[in-house]
């Protein structure tokens, strides 16, 4: 199927801005994006005049499908509270496709979104990037996995001090996973030798300390981010802050050390002390320090679409509207380690994208017609 979107303004996301231009789609592709009115034959032609295109969004950051709506522990199925170190786990393996987050993510112009497992463990699981429309996480899955999860601060320590067992403090948190990645270590170099039984979990490790899966780290205060960072130094991690409550204090510590931070929630009351710092003004220092972020909802924290809402707070304070968009279409694309297939309005990539009555997160915060794949959803 052949399709021609015209006469929109485009933001690409990636590339210079167009006041009129022409997006081409054929078998779920983006063939071309060109300046001017082009209704090639062949094509089914979409009157898109006064209307604005830009890449469908990515949360980087949600729980959609694993924490299913309008229920309770049936749902739940993000964290596995039985022992702190849980690296072998799957998100995939959880996921309900037919979450009516996966909906109301498309009603708000999300078309893919990263989904990790909760904050209760010192190290949660496997995360993945899927669309938002599909019948199975098969048809879904754009990448899984994207990272391996873990956690700092209140979370691991409440979880396993209420059980008597460790964690029970921050210091605890660092030491199980300092142990998990010296073990982790360990078990790399007895693999291929005579005898040798393999291990999902410390597998999975191996994965994180041989640079193939990032550690997608939650930490709200700037002191756990700072924990999150010994911890990578010391054994050679690539890290992801996730949060980052309190990243815009340690904004040039961040921007020396390359270390990208997917922010929020911040559409929230500070419901805990390491929240205390909560403002929607973190991702304009973390610009203004030439850090690499995305703005993200936590979904169900924040309705998943809701994210062009909080993308709007952002600009009002301060965000400038490129960097705005950047932070929920590319951004999030590359820290997902997705960005040849999503996140700009470019030639080969899925044609996932959005179209707005006017100026989006400014003039309007719903989108006017989603595609994921090149079909209208």
């Amino acid at each position: 199927m052949k399709t021609a979107i015209v006469g929109a303004k485009i933001y690409p996301a990636e590339g210079p801005d167009l006041a009129e231009g022409t997006v081409l789609i054929e078998d779920g592709k983006i063939t071309a994006v060109v300046s001017g009115r082009v209704s090639p034959e062949g094509y089914e032609v979409i009157e898109a005049g006064g209307l604005v295109v830009t890449p469908g969004l990515i949360d980087a950051h949600t729980h959609v499908g694993i924490s299913e709506e309008g229920i309770q522990w049936e749902g739940e199925d993000y964290n596995e509270t039985t022992d702190p170190i849980t690296p072998h786990l799957r998100v995939i393996d959880g996921i309900f496709p037919a979450d009516i987050g996966f909906t109301d993510a498309r009603r708000g112009g999300v078309t893919t979104v990263g989904i990790h497992p909760g904050s209760a463990n010192v190290i949660g699981g496997q995360g993945a990037a899927l669309k938002t429309v599909g019948r199975t996480v098969e048809e879904m899955a754009v990448k899984a996995p994207v990272a391996i999860k873990g956690a700092f601060g209140e979370n691991p320590k409440r979880v396993y001090g209420e059980q008597k067992k460790a964690p029970s403090t921050r210091i605890g948190t660092a030491g199980v996973l300092r142990q998990a990645l010296v073990q982790a270590e360990n078990y790399r170099r007895k693999q291929g030798q005579d005898g040798f039984d393999r291990n999902l979990a410390q597998e999975a490790l191996v994965a994180l300390l041989d640079g193939e899966l990032p550690l997608f780290a939650h930490a709200h205060r700037a002191d756990d981010i700072m924990t999150a960072l010994r911890l990578a130094k010391e054994f050679s991690l690539k890290l992801v802050i996730q949060h980052g409550t309190e990243a815009h204090l340690i904004a040039d510590i961040l921007a020396k050390e390359a270390i990208p931070v997917v922010v929020g929630p911040s559409l929230t009351g500070r419901s805990k002390v390491e929240l205390r710092e909560r403002t929607f003004k973190t991702p304009a220092v973390l610009a203004e320090n030439e850090v690499a972020f995305a703005i993200m909802t936590d979904h169900p924290v924040i309705p998943v679409q809701y994210l062009p809402v909080c993308v709007r707070l952002a600009i009002r304070e301060g965000l400038a509207f490129a960097a705005a968009l950047q932070a929920v279409t590319l951004a999030p694309a590359r820290i997902l380690g997705i960005a040849d297939r999503v996140g700009s309005l470019v030639a080969g990539k899925d044609a996932d994208l959005v179209l707005w009555s006017g100026e989006p997160f400014i003039d309007t915060e719903e989108p006017t017609q989603v595609f994921i794949n090149g079909q209208k959803q």
